[in-house]
């Protein structure tokens, strides 16, 4: 059976999060390594795994299952982050595939019911940071080795992995309608990660976008 994201407990005292980082790292040393090493290509040497995650490489020790930054490997690394490398590794099914649909956040599997807290939590805020910045956000998106696409005022289609495209349109803010966005998502990613884990993709995207972007007043 596949682990379940946060157990009773963990829900119950969110601040525990050091000590999930934790557990998650013992329940990635109990993985078959070598498997996981040929299933999604990862780099390697003698002492560690690469991975590379909304185009910054990290760094996966083969004796600790340690995860750091492999520019700033002293860099403390976000929950988001640490949470959501380790579950790509453990919740991605046998032969799991893109499958080239994109879909908005209410119509991925099982995570309708997180849909007004995506939505509070990451595409109006996302909005409201960009709004009369459309110049900053493409800056961002080039940043992130995006591709454009043809919708919105900005859209561009960003990998968080090789293997997980996600699209990101948005439309600036006129006297007539405040500034809209919105992320899609293949249709298959909870092949690759848990319904819980696809908000932290998109939370450390929205990050990401901010951080290249330059922008400093973050609107949340």
């Amino acid at each position: 059976m596949r682990e379940s994201f946060l157990n009773e407990e963990e829900v119950k005292n969110t601040d525990n999060y050091k000590a999930l980082c934790e557990r998650w790292r013992k329940i990635y040393l109990e993985l078959d390594q070598e498997t996981l090493e040929q299933r999604f290509s990862l780099k390697s040497d003698e002492n560690a795994r690469y991975i590379t995650y909304f185009n910054e490489e990290y760094r996966l020790d083969k004796k600790t299952g340690m995860l750091t930054m492999v520019y700033d490997p002293k860099r403390e690394l976000s929950f988001q982050t640490v949470m959501t490398i380790y579950h790509l590794f453990y919740y991605t099914k046998p032969g799991a595939k893109v499958s080239g649909e994109d879909v908005p956040f209410r119509l991925v599997k099982r995570a309708a019911p997180f849909e007004r807290a995506f939505i509070r939590t990451i595409l109006e805020p996302l909005a409201r940071t960009f709004d009369g910045h459309a110049g900053e956000l493409e800056k961002a998106c080039l940043a992130l080795k995006g591709q454009a696409i043809r919708q919105g005022d900005v859209g561009y289609r960003i990998h968080a992995f090789d293997c997980m495209p996600l699209t990101m349109v948005f439309w600036d803010g006129d006297d007539e309608f405040p500034a809209q966005a919105n992320i899609l998502f293949d249709a298959k990613i909870t092949d690759f990660l848990h319904e819980e884990t696809v908000v932290l993709v998109a939370s450390e995207l929205f990050r990401r976008l901010v951080e290249e972007s330059g922008i400093r007043d973050v609107c949340l």
